[in-house]
C-alpha cells in the first residue's frame, strides 16, 4: 500500500516547518501569555490552578503557577525550536540521532501543551490543537540516516485530511452563503484581523469571488481524498493545498494556521517528486528505521486509530461542532473554520480621559496592533505571528456588551487605568504614556472598507459608524467596587 518510495527528504523539510511555526509559538508565549494568563494577567494563572484538575487540563504552571516558570518555558521552547530548525540532532553520531530526536520533540510538545491547557480563551483556537497533534507525531519521525516510520507519514496526512475536509463541511453545512457563493462578499473585511492586501482582495469582481468559494469547496471537500492517492496525485493534491493556503497567507492575518497546513501538506509528497521538482536537492541512502521506533510508531497509530473515533464520527454528523479538542492531551481533534460568515464589521475602540466630567473631545483612542481603530491606516501584516488579544478583540465586537467569555475585558480596562506595563506592551499606542487616565469608556463601532472613490479622495481605508457604548465611563474604583478586580475574581 505504501510502495517503495522514499521519505528522507520529506521528514527534512516537515521537521524545518514544523519547527519554524514552534519557534513562533514560543515567541508569541514568550511575549503575551504572562499579561494575558500569568499570575497577575487577564485571565490569572491562580484560576486555572484552583478551578481545574491536573489531569483535566494537564501543565507544568500547574505544579509550578508563577511568571518565573512561565518565561524558563517559552525561552526554552524558543531554545529547542532553534535547534530542531538547524537539524541539531542530525548532529550527532549514529546510533544516537533518533533518540536525540524523540527527546527534543517530546520536550517541544510537553511545554507547548503547558501553555495552551493554562492559557484557556487566549489559547482557544483550532490551531492551537494543530501544532500540538503535528507535534507529537513528529516525536516518532526519527532522524539521521534512517528512513522515517512510513505510518507516521500517513498519521499526518490524516491530520491534514482532517483539517481540510472538517473545514470545508462546516462551511457547506453552515451559513447560506457558502451555497449560494457570495460568502467571500463579505469575508475580506469582515475576517479577524485583514492585512495589507485585503481591501485590494475585497474589491475583486463578484465573478471572481463566487468562482473563489467554489474553488474552497474543490480544494476543501474533494482534494482531500488525493492525499492518500499514489504519487504523483497524492502531491498534486498537496499542492493544490500549499496553493490554497498561500493565497489565504495573502489576503488575511490567521496566526500560523496557514504556515501549519503548508507543513502538513509536505506529507503528500515523497522524495521522488520533491528530488523531481527541485534537481539540486538529492535523497541520501537510508536504512531502515530502528526496529524499537517502528514498534513505537505503530503503537501511535493503533492509539490515534482508536482516538480517532469521535473526532471523525463529530466530521459526519449534522451537528458538527470544530476546533475541538476530544482529550487533554490534544493527541486526536476535529478542525474547522468560518462555518458563518459575518456580514458587518464591529470594532470596540477604547477610549481613556484624565478631564473631569469629559466632554467628547477629551477622550483620546488606545491603538491596538491588529485590529483597527484609525480609519486611515492600512492593515497591517501579522501572520504567521498570533496577536492574541486582538483576535478576542474581535470576538468580543460581535456583541453589544461584554458577555460571560469577555469576562476578561473589564480585567484589561482596569490594567489600562493602571498603566500596567506588561498589558500596555500588548497595545500599539497609549495614549497615556506618563500618568494613567482617570477614566476609560468602550465605544462599538460598525467599520466597512472605503470605496475605490472614498479612498481617491480622503486617502482613508475605512469608514466607520458609531453603533453604541460597549462599556459606559468608568474608573478605576468603579470598576472594583463593582467586583471586577481581576485580583478578586471567581473561576
Amino acid at each position: 500500500m505504501w510502495g517503495t518510495e522514499s521519505y528522507w527528504l520529506v521528514r527534512f523539510f516537515l521537521q524545518r516547518g514544523l519547527a519554524a511555526v514552534y519557534l513562533i509559538a514560543f515567541l508569541v508565549a514568550a511575549t503575551q501569555f504572562r499579561p494575558l494568563a500569568g499570575e497577575n494577567g487577564l485571565l490569572p494563572l491562580e484560576e486555572y490552578v484552583d478551578g481545574m484538575a491536573f489531569e483535566e487540563r494537564p501543565s507544568l504552571f500547574h505544579l509550578v503557577p508563577s511568571d518565573q516558570a512561565i518565561g524558563v518555558a517559552a525561552w526554552t521552547g524558543v531554545a529547542l525550536a532553534v535547534a530542531a530548525l538547524l537539524g541539531f540532532p542530525y548532529w550527532i553520531p549514529e546510533p544516537y540521532p533518533v533518540p536525540a530526536s524523540m527527546l527534543l520533540w517530546a520536550t517541544m510538545w510537553g511545554l507547548y501543551l503547558s501553555f495552551v491547557n493554562a492559557g484557556r480563551v487566549f489559547y482557544g483556537y483550532g490551531w492551537e490543537s494543530m501544532l500540538l497533534e503535528t507535534g507529537f507525531l513528529a516525536i516518532f519521525l526519527g532522524a539521521g540516516a534512517t528512513h522515517p516510520p512510513m505510518i507516521v507519514i500517513w498519521l499526518v496526512k490524516w491530520v491534514l485530511f482532517r483539517n481540510m475536509f472538517g473545514a470545508g463541511l462546516i462551511k457547506i453545512r453552515g451559513d447560506d452563503c457558502w451555497r449560494e457563493l457570495t460568502c467571500m462578499d463579505h469575508h475580506y473585511e469582515t475576517q479577524p484581523i485583514p492585512n495589507p492586501l485585503s481591501w485590494f482582495a475585497h474589491r475583486l469582481p463578484d465573478r471572481f469571488h463566487r468562482v473563489e468559494v467554489l474553488g474552497n469547496h474543490v480544494v476543501e471537500l474533494a482534494i482531500p481524498f488525493l492525499y492518500f492517492a499514489p504519487q504523483p496525485y497524492a502531491a498534486i493534491g498537496g499542492a493544490a493545498t500549499i496553493g490554497f493556503q498561500l493565497w489565504l497567507m495573502l489576503t488575511g492575518n490567521f496566526a500560523w494556521l496557514n504556515a501549519l497546513t503548508i507543513v502538513q501538506a509536505i506529507a503528500t509528497f515523497s522524495d521522488g517528486v520533491l528530488t523531481g521538482l527541485v534537481p539540486a536537492v538529492e535523497s541520501p541512502t537510508t536504512a531502515s528505521a530502528p526496529l524499537y521506533l517502528e514498534i513505537t510508531a505503530l503503537l501511535v497509530g493503533v492509539l490515534v486509530v482508536a482516538l480517532s473515533v469521535r473526532p471523525a464520527l463529530n466530521m459526519l454528523t449534522p451537528g458538527q461542532v470544530m476546533n475541538t479538542a476530544f482529550d487533554p492531551l490534544h493527541l486526536v481533534n476535529t478542525y474547522g473554520a468560518f462555518g458563518s460568515i459575518t456580514r458587518n464589521r464591529y470594532q470596540l475602540v477604547v477610549e481613556g480621559t484624565r478631564a473631569e466630567g469629559p466632554s467628547e473631545d477629551d477622550w483620546e483612542e488606545y491603538e491596538f496592533e491588529g485590529q483597527p481603530v484609525r480609519t486611515d491606516e492600512r492593515p497591517p501584516q501579522w501572520a504567521p505571528y498570533h496577536l492574541r488579544l486582538d483576535w478576542q478583540l474581535w470576538f468580543a465586537a460581535m456583541s453589544p456588551r461584554p458577555g460571560p467569555r469577555q469576562r476578561w475585558f473589564l480585567s484589561f480596562l482596569e490594567a489600562l487605568l493602571e498603566n500596567d506595563e506588561d498589558t500596555l506592551a500588548l497595545l500599539r499606542r497609549n495614549p497615556f504614556p506618563d500618568e494613567p487616565p482617570e477614566r476609560v469608556r468602550v465605544i462599538r463601532y460598525r467599520y466597512r472598507y472605503t470605496t475605490p472613490e472614498e479612498r481617491e479622495e480622503t486617502g482613508r481605508w475605512w469608514h466607520r459608524e458609531r453603533v453604541g457604548t460597549y462599556v459606559g465611563s468608568v474608573s478605576q474604583e468603579e470598576l472594583r467596587s463593582g467586583g471586577a478586580s481581576r485580583r478578586r475574581r471567581a473561576f
